[in-house]
């Protein structure tokens, strides 16, 4: 009677170090290959290096069209910048001047 008493108490230790065991081989294995896992590290940094290039780009042009901005002013506007401006939109040239298209 003794060794039966023993096995439900055996058999339930068991399963919590099973569901233990396997808990942290999960947390083991999304550590390792998860989304920000350890597999995941140099996906991440390309990922960070491609988006701090366009950042800068986006900076640049941000940078650029902040200048055009300026020079637009309705107080103080920029004679090249609205003559350049009107040429575009108006399709507009001095008698002489010479056109040349060029092909993109």
């Amino acid at each position: 009677m003794r060794g039966s008493r023993g096995k439900p108490k055996l058999a339930k230790e068991q399963t919590t170090q099973v569901v233990a065991l396997c808990c942290l081989l999960t947390m083991g294995g999304l550590a390792l290959a998860g989304p920000s896992g350890v597999l995941a590290w140099s996906e991440n940094n390309r990922l960070l290096k491609q988006r701090e290039h366009e950042l800068q780009v986006l900076i640049a042009e941000r940078d650029e069209l902040r200048n055009r901005v300026a020079l637009l002013d309705p107080n103080h506007v920029d004679p090249d910048i609205a003559g350049e401006l009107v040429r575009r939109n108006l399709n507009v040239v001095h008698p002489d001047e010479m056109v040349m298209l060029l092909d993109k």
